[in-house]
């Protein structure tokens, strides 16, 4: 395998995941889900952020929770929301920094109250973050907007944000998560970047590395310069001629091979000079 590093002349590799969230390219859709979700966290309330695979939803709330003041708010994130309503519970718990009780019902009052006791007790803002939400299922969707509930439903003791597909959006409509849907403070679908965008972006993640000048002539550093594996090679044979093409050629030597030269001129060719016959000398008979 290719080391591309140094193969190339790189100090690191493009487009890697481990970047700072002020590294990252702020496009339009992007800087806006940021300021939502912002907002979403202050005002303690349950968001839906959703967008194509690769939008930037969960860029967006990396930039949002990297400008929270880490003090005051409590970062509860899942990333595999596919572990039922007991598994939602239990992470929670484990984030909070609990020992999750073994019967459901406990592990469920056991949730809410380390949710309370974050917020009431340390003053700090529970965020509880679900990436890939549109996996959830409908009893788990439930589950989270019991979480909510807190004060004869006068406020909300954490803030929750659902991040997934276009899917999420389309479920969360349905009848049976009516009480869901309409306790839903933000909703926002990320679009897709502009022509404009996309190519403000691949610039900085592209950079010339440093002792490869031209990169539009044939270089090691220039992989859009190589032939392309298994292409033919292109031939500098000439084409062949045509017959028309051929019997004037044909005539042409004819012609010139029967030229005679002009008198006073020297012929075009080598010159041969001819011998003149050896003199026979006669014998004498004896």
């Amino acid at each position: 395998m290719i080391d591309l590093r140094n193969h190339y002349g790189f100090t690191r590799l493009p487009f890697g995941k481990d970047l700072a969230p002020s590294m990252l390219h702020q496009h339009a859709g992007c800087t806006e889900a940021a300021a939502r979700i912002s907002w979403c966290i202050t005002e303690r309330a349950l968001g839906v952020v959703t967008g194509e695979v690769g939008a930037g939803k969960t860029v967006a709330a990396r930039a949002a929770i990297a400008a929270l003041d880490q003090t005051r708010h409590t970062l509860i994130y899942l990333a595999n929301p596919t572990t039922g309503t007991r598994g939602l519970h239990y992470q929670i718990v484990t984030a909070l920094g609990g020992r999750p009780a073994h019967g459901t019902a406990a592990l469920t009052a056991q949730a809410a109250g380390l949710i309370a006791a974050e917020h009431g007790e340390r003053a700090r803002t529970p965020v509880l973050v679900i990436d890939e939400a549109h996996l959830l299922a409908h009893d788990q969707l439930e589950a989270i907007r019991m979480l909510t509930n807190s004060e004869m439903d006068a406020a909300s003791p954490l803030a929750c944000l659902l991040i997934g597909q276009p899917t999420l959006r389309r479920m969360i409509r349905l009848g049976v998560l009516a009480a869901l849907d309409q306790r839903i403070g933000l909703r926002y679908a990320i679009p897709a970047m502009t022509a404009a965008e996309t190519a403000s972006y691949s610039p900085p993640s592209t950079r010339q590395p440093a002792g490869c000048p031209g990169l539009s002539t044939t270089s090691p550093c220039n992989p859009s310069s190589r032939p392309t594996p298994g292409a033919k090679p292109s031939s500098t044979k000439p084409a062949p001629a045509s017959p028309s093409q051929k019997s004037r050629r044909t005539d042409h030597h004819h012609a010139s091979t029967h030229t005679t030269a002009p008198p006073g001129n020297a012929p075009a060719g080598p010159s041969h000079t001819t011998r003149p016959p050896l003199a026979m000398t006669p014998t004498s008979s004896c």
